[in-house]
């Protein structure tokens, strides 16, 4: 079966088709602020772009009444934000941080997120994430329509919790991250060796 989006121009059709086939999707969990309130949100349209310069990309959407989400409206005027990798400890928190809140109404005190300052001038980072990668809006790439807007972040600073590290000397990080398949989560902690190639 073949889904022409030219001619259907179905956007949940299509939405479906990528969120189910292209996995698994690591979530970005965003922590961004303004006017001192702390916005959480999990995206998982997320991807890393390069590591010179060190950048990554997130898509964040428009609420239902059409306005930007607070992350978008947020990253917007203050150009920063801080992604934390999720682990399975903290899955359910995140999947509560993802419900519509009022804007002046901060996911981290409804559902109880610790967060912590680790740069100046930046948003908090949630407490005892593995990873969490402290960025600038470098810019956005207009994709010619729709409601979803692509944010490409340079990433000024990488937090790791020295729990993860499991050899400093080669930088081998370990945890069990969390990804999204369609509607569902999957955790990622089996891993496999690749074959020797012939």
């Amino acid at each position: 079966m073949i889904f022409d989006l030219n001619k259907d121009k179905t956007v949940n059709e299509a939405y479906k088709l990528m969120a189910q086939t292209i996995i698994p999707r690591p979530i970005a969990w965003v922590v961004t602020e303004d006017e001192g309130v702390v916005n959480i949100a999990p995206f998982s349209y997320f991807i890393g772009l390069s590591s010179n310069p060190a950048s990554v990309l997130i898509s964040v959407g428009h609420k239902a009444d059409g306005t930007p989400k607070d992350t978008l409206a947020n990253i917007r005027k203050h150009q920063k934000c801080i992604i934390c990798m999720v682990q399975e400890a903290d899955l359910e928190k995140m999947h509560f941080s993802s419900k519509g809140v009022d804007k002046d109404l901060s996911e981290a005190e409804l559902f109880g997120i610790e967060t912590e300052t680790v740069m100046e001038g930046f948003p908090p980072m949630i407490k005892d994430v593995p990873v969490a990668y402290v960025c600038e809006l470098n810019q956005e790439v207009e994709l010619g329509g729709g409601s979803t807007i692509p944010l490409i972040l340079n990433v000024k600073q990488i937090f790791v919790n020295d729990e993860v590290i499991s050899d400093k000397e080669r930088l081998s990080i370990d945890f069990n991250p969390v990804a999204r398949i369609g509607k569902k989560y999957a955790f990622l902690g089996h891993k496999i060796d690749a074959p020797d190639i012939p």
